[in-house]
């Protein structure tokens, strides 16, 4: 491990991370560029590089691409990444008091501390994760998405849970659209080939809130900007002590849920924010979606613990934790690198320097994210009638990019309107996109699971204890949701409490 530190400190592979952090967090700072986005483009521009030059610059633009998302969430209300969304909508109820600047430095922080916590895990207890996290098979990787979902449903504290089961379902229908995975049939297609791919959702999410943000500010005759100077960047001390506890318990969620194949940094940290809204105290409950900072040090901790996460079985077993990790993979490929159970013995300390490489690269990040807020806030503190349009085209190379397709360039399109629509009727859109997100691993595991369990008993389905502990806290979730409508509908029919003498 201390030859590994000292080969990621030689001060050639330094300059590589910090260029490849400055560029993952400008990546992600722009609205719709994604953490896989950034990995898959840049593996070309890695390939003429040696093989500890190449880990050093992925793992950079790795880390500083999963933070870089949270700059625009807080600053113009559009996550750069799908995983900042609980950032966005706590972030920026902040930036409108003026506390945008503690906003981005409490974000800075809590992904550093993450980002620890995520390696630590990653170096300590490797085999420990790995064990319990191979248990994860079709049956629990279906219950695993529809908690994610079900939760994304609940966690808009002004929003009634029916609403955003809505639309995380209505997401889950977008997503099957295309040939499914297992039989190769055509699903929601219309015989419209440009369908059989399927409905990116890279694209969708930039028109949710890319685009769906400029038609709803534009018109405005009140346009908000942020101030040039959005205050103190550094928070104070104590604000990060007070918070530490859920910034512990959040990284541990986000290393275990990255230790899942296939689970992400979505769910890592959609089920952090609402894990911690579930244990916060009444008066911090209270302000949960209006300008949390508790939320903020959830999310933004359990997205980039989830790094670490996702190297475990990437490394170990050579199964990408997702798909950001997937693209270090073919970066490891390209370099004659075969992951797996006999790394170690193919490539001896080469893991060793990865782990120095991750906590080179955390380090760099923290300290390059305050570097580079002046120059994004600068940006970003246009007035939104010059900001917005100049964000169009980019939302629009953004949709096109993935594929370099026309098609997808018009489901953005398609998308903003959509999400336009949303904000008029009071739906919330993040259900959408992790619906989206989550429904073909739902999908694809349900039925993979249906067919296991085929001519088998309905106690042998109960026998798969991990599956059956994600059922009942589905069940849970529903209930809990179903509780909170009913309790929204008798206020709205005036069943509350008896109105006083005095009260006409």
């Amino acid at each position: 491990m201390i030859e590994g530190l000292l080969l990621a400190l030689t001060p050639s592979l330094l300059i590589m991370t910090l260029a490849g952090v400055c560029l993952g967090i400008i990546w992600g700072a722009l609205p719709g560029l994604s953490t896989t986005m950034a990995m898959g483009l840049l593996i070309g521009l890695s390939a003429g590089m040696s093989q500890d030059v190449a880990i050093s610059f992925m793992l950079g633009v790795y880390t500083g691409s999963v933070f870089g998302g949270a700059i625009s969430a807080v600053l113009i209300n559009i996550p750069g990444t799908p995983d900042a969304v609980p950032t966005m909508i706590e972030g920026h109820q902040l930036a409108q008091r003026g506390e945008g600047g503690q906003a981005l430095g409490m974000s800075i922080a809590s992904s550093f501390v993450g980002g620890g916590i995520g390696i630590i895990l990653l170096v300590l207890f490797i085999p420990l994760i790995l064990s319990f996290a191979l248990n994860f098979r079709s049956w629990e990787m279906f219950w695993l998405a529809v908690i994610g979902i079900m939760v994304a449903g609940t966690m808009a504290a002004g929003s009634m849970p029916l609403k955003g089961w809505i639309a995380g379902w209505l997401g889950m229908l977008v997503a099957f659209v295309g040939i499914e995975s297992i039989h190769g049939v055509p699903r929601f297609t219309f015989g419209t080939f440009a369908l059989f791919d399927g409905i990116s959702y890279v694209a969708v999410l930039i028109g949710l809130f890319g685009l769906a943000e400029i038609l709803r500010t534009l018109p405005s005759k009140d346009m908000p900007t942020i101030p040039s100077k959005v205050g103190r960047v550094f928070p104070p001390f104590g604000l990060l002590a007070k918070y530490m506890p859920s910034a512990a318990r959040s990284g541990i969620l986000g290393t275990f849920i990255g230790a899942i194949p296939g689970a992400g940094a979505n769910v890592a940290s959609f089920l952090a924010y609402d894990i911690g809204r579930r244990r916060a105290k009444p008066e911090e409950k209270a302000v949960w979606g209006k300008g949390s900072y508790q939320a903020l040090v959830c999310a933004e901790t359990a997205n980039n613990a989830n790094i670490g996460g996702s190297m475990l079985p990437t490394l170990a077993l050579g199964i990408p934790g997702n798909a950001a990790a997937a693209a270090l993979l073919a970066a490891l490929t390209l370099k004659n690198v075969v992951v797996g159970p006999t790394i170690e013995i193919d490539h001896p300390g080469l893991i060793y320097f990865i782990y120095s490489a991750l906590i080179v690269a955390n380090i760099l990040m923290y300290m390059a994210a305050f570097a580079l807020i002046g120059p994004c806030v600068k940006l970003f503190s246009l007035p939104r009638g010059i900001l917005m349009p100049l964000i169009l085209p980019v939302c629009v190379i953004g949709a096109f990019a993935v594929k370099l397709s026309m098609f997808d360039v018009w489901i953005m399109f398609g998308a903003g309107l959509v999400g336009w629509l949303f904000s008029v009727f009071k739906f919330p859109v993040a259900p959408v996109v992790l619906g989206v997100i989550l429904a073909p691993l739902a999908d694809e595991n349900f039925r993979r699971s249906l067919l296991v369990f085929e001519d088998k008993t309905f106690g042998f389905i109960l026998s798969q204890w991990i599956g059956t502990f994600l059922m009942l806290a589905v069940l849970f979730v529903v209930v809990e949701g179903a509780v909170r409508v009913f309790s929204n509908a008798r206020s709205k029919n005036g069943a509350g409490p008896e109105p006083s003498p005095n009260q006409s």
